[in-house]
This record gives C-alpha cells, structure tokens and sequence, in this order.
C-alpha cells in the first residue's frame, strides 16, 4: 500500500456555522466526512471494505436510543455511508469505572466477518461484521473480578484461534486502593466462543500504579510465539502464547520474561519510594509494545490528566528468560518525556511521540538519537509509518507529516481544526483521521 500526502498539498476541511455537518463541496483532498458523537478515543479499523470507530451517543444515530452510551459506528469505506452500529448501556458508576460520555474506546480488531471489542461495560464481544449482531460476550467483571479504573480501553489481540485483552484492572476513587488484587490484568479467550482459556496470574494487579489499559501485541519467534504486555505495575511481560499451567484450577499463563521499564531512580529516591503521578515518579505502560526482530520496544507513560513528567523508552531482548531488567536491556532512552504512544519502525528508524508533543526518531538498533521534532502540542496517538513518511495527530488539531529519515524534514502541517486524540489510519489509498467529532477519508489529489 502506498500512501501520502505529498509536499504542497494541502488538506482543508470546512463546517458551515451552527451546524455538525461538513461542507464537502468547501474541502479539498477529502473523499467522504461522517459525524460521530462528541467524543472518540480510539482508532478507525478499516477491513472488509468497512470502517469502524468508537464514539458516544450524542449524535444519535437511532432517535430511539437516547442518553449517555458508548456507541461503535460502522460506515462504509468508499462512501462514509453509515451501515449499523452497537448500543452499549452505561455501568452506572460515572467516572471511576465508565467515564461520562468517554464512549467506547477501545480499537475494533477485525479477523474475516468478525470483530472483537471491549465495550465502556468491560465486555469482550465478538460480532458480526455485516450487520453488528453480537455472536457471544464475555463480561469480565463478572466472570474474572476485575474493577475497571475509568475506562475499557484495550484493544483485541488475535492470533490462531485466540483473543487477548488487558482488563482495565485498576484502583477504585481514592486511587490508593486496588478492590480486586487477585483479578488478573490479561486473559485470553477462545475466540469462536469466548470461553475463558487463561489468565494473568503474576500479582501484577497488586502492583498496580493506576489501571492496566495497554493493548498486548504478538510476538513471531519462528515455531514459538509471544504474549507481549506493557503493564499498569511498570513492567513488561513475555508470555507463552500458546502453553498454560493449570494451578488450583485456573489455568495461567505461562510467563516467559518480565523486565521493569522503569529506571531504579523513578522508583526510588534517597531509599524512599517516589510517589507516583508526580513528575519524577514511576509510570505504568500505557502504549502497546512493539515486536520487532525479536526485540521488544516500549515507552512508559500515564494518564494524560496527570500532566507531563519524566519517561523512559525501553528496547528488550525477548528471547532471555526470567527477570531480565539487567540482562535484557539492549538499550535505553530517558530523553523522552511521558508516552501514551505506540512506537512505528521503519529501514531500521523508530519513531515515536511523546505526550509533551515530541516526536523522536532513533536508530532502533543503538537507540542512538537521529532527531526530535518539537510539535507545540500534546501527542495522544501513535505515529504511522507509510510510503516514506510518517504521520502524527495532535491535540491542536494538526496533522503533522514528517520525512521517514535520519535527517528532519517537516512535509506538511495540516490543520484539521478539531483535537486528535486517535492515530491516523492508511487502507486501500485512503487517509483515515478520527476528531472527538467526525471521521475523515482523506484522498489523493487527482
């Protein structure tokens, strides 16, 4: 697939006034704009010649269905026609386990006909793609105990026949106290029927700073594969992705490896623990780790109301074993500050933003420093990588397109005129941006 939006083009997007509606006919370069709700969080999933995005509900596509809900549209991918949507009710429990109006957060993973969410209501579901009927649900706070801090927000894992999600475990108003510690912070699913095939079972919820929201990614070694998570307590794990033990009755599973992403000195000070959410304090893993040549590659990061502070950027060695915060660090950035984003790599460049509005590119190899692009903005996304550039989203409404190289090169700056809390998204040609507001397919000049 190739893509970009080449030097000199400019994206222009235009709303007639008192309105939520686009304008087409006062754009330029845009394909289709579809309304969403009033606030969207996760990223467009584009398959099947469909697009799907979480939103809330007010912008109510169903005049019956009114009041607060988390909502996921499905639209069409070369028209922006709206197709369905899911109706999700609320917990009830406002802020401390399913935020007002956040919506549904989570990325759709889409394998074949069927996709994969985790709902505002901690539910894994599994549906169908042509028409949004749901096919089975797996309530994870009933069924694992979990407490979910704020939000659902991970994204589905899929691999062979199974689905991994994080389960937003996490501390309850006071946000000193964990309710459940023995609820795990990950399980995996059989992906046919949702029936509960393992489980986290390292304490990692005991340690927990504030709630696990990373999404876990899949690591290819060959004939063994790996469960790759960035947890709430700080550290990274490896699991085995196909084996568990069975203790008690439960089936675990496995772990490979676990490496502490933050340095010593975040933890502790002067032989005093640091308090977390301060500046110079411990983080948890927000961002979704990245597997690459058998490496690991993962920034540290919080809760963007906890404001800006001090991070780390960790690249693992996935194949030891054990503890391997010593053995296993191939190399180490501090330069970066707080990161809620997922790192791109390309020819051997890592690319990733920071939640201060850096974005860094370094040697993925050495993680030796190329450049770092000061974007005047708080970043929430992820920077994509395509066809020789990347691309990045930030809260000013900008999307920013840089050159996929060892020097800085600013492409274009395209004001969206709206925050960019998602990553922009590439399919079949197609530039796919996500406001709290609209959904945008952006094409090539012609």
């Amino acid at each position: 697939m190739r893509f970009g939006i080449p030097a000199g083009t400019n994206v222009i997007l235009s709303k007639p006034k008192g309105t939520g509606e686009v304008d087409i006919s006062t754009t330029k370069n845009v394909k289709w704009t579809a309304k969403l709700g009033s606030q969207s969080y996760g990223n467009p999933t584009v398959a099947g010649g469909k697009v799907f995005v979480g939103t809330n509900n007010e912008t109510p596509r169903d005049p019956a269905v009114k009041g607060d809900r988390g909502i996921l549209m499905c639209f069409d991918e070369k028209t922006g026609k709206f197709l369905w949507q899911l109706v999700v009710a609320k917990l009830g429990t406002g802020k401390i386990s399913d935020w007002e109006f956040l919506g549904i957060c989570s990325s759709p993973a889409i394998e074949g006909d069927r996709v994969y969410l985790v709902t505002n209501r901690c539910d894994v579901v599994c549906l169908d793609a042509n028409n949004g009927n749901v096919i089975w649900t797996f309530d994870m706070r009933k069924e694992l105990g979990v407490f979910p801090h704020n939000i659902s927000a991970s994204s589905p894992l899929i691999f062979g026949d199974r689905v991994v999600i994080a389960t937003a475990n996490g501390v309850d108003w006071t946000h000193t106290k964990i309710p459940n510690p023995k609820a795990p912070a990950l399980a995996m699913l059989d992906k046919k029927t949702g029936k509960l095939l393992g489980e986290e079972a390292l304490g990692v919820s005991t340690r927990t700073l504030h709630s696990n929201w990373s999404s876990p990614a899949f690591g290819d070694m060959g004939s063994k594969g790996q469960i790759v998570f960035g947890a709430g307590d700080g550290w990274c794990y490896g699991f085995d992705s196909q084996n568990t033990v069975t203790k008690d009755g439960i089936s675990e599973l496995k772990e490979l490896w676990r490496y502490d992403c933050n340095p010593p000195n975040y933890r502790m000070k002067d032989g005093k623990p640091l308090k977390y959410a301060t500046f110079d304090g411990p983080s948890e893993v927000i961002a979704t780790p990245v597997f690459y040549k058998n490496r690991v590659y993962v920034p540290i990061g919080q809760d963007p109301e906890h404001g800006e502070g001090i991070g780390n950027f960790s690249c693992i060695d996935a194949t030891k074993s054990g503890d391997i915060t010593k053995t296993g660090m191939i190399w180490s950035y501090n330069k970066i500050h707080r990161s809620l984003s997922t790192p791109s790599i390309v020819n051997g460049l890592l690319f990733v933003g920071d939640f201060s509005g850096f974005v860094h590119c370094l040697d993925a190899e050495t993680g030796s420093v190329n450049w770092v692009y000061d974007t005047k903005s708080h970043i929430w996304g992820s920077t994509v990588a395509a066809d020789g550039k990347v691309y990045v989203g930030t809260e000013d409404g900008d999307v920013i397109v840089l050159a996929a190289s060892k020097t800085l090169n600013v492409i274009k700056k395209n004001d969206i005129r709206s925050p960019i809390y998602s990553t922009p998204v590439m399919a079949n040609g197609t530039l796919f941006i996500a406001t709290p507001t609209h959904l945008y397919a952006i094409e090539k000049p012609k």
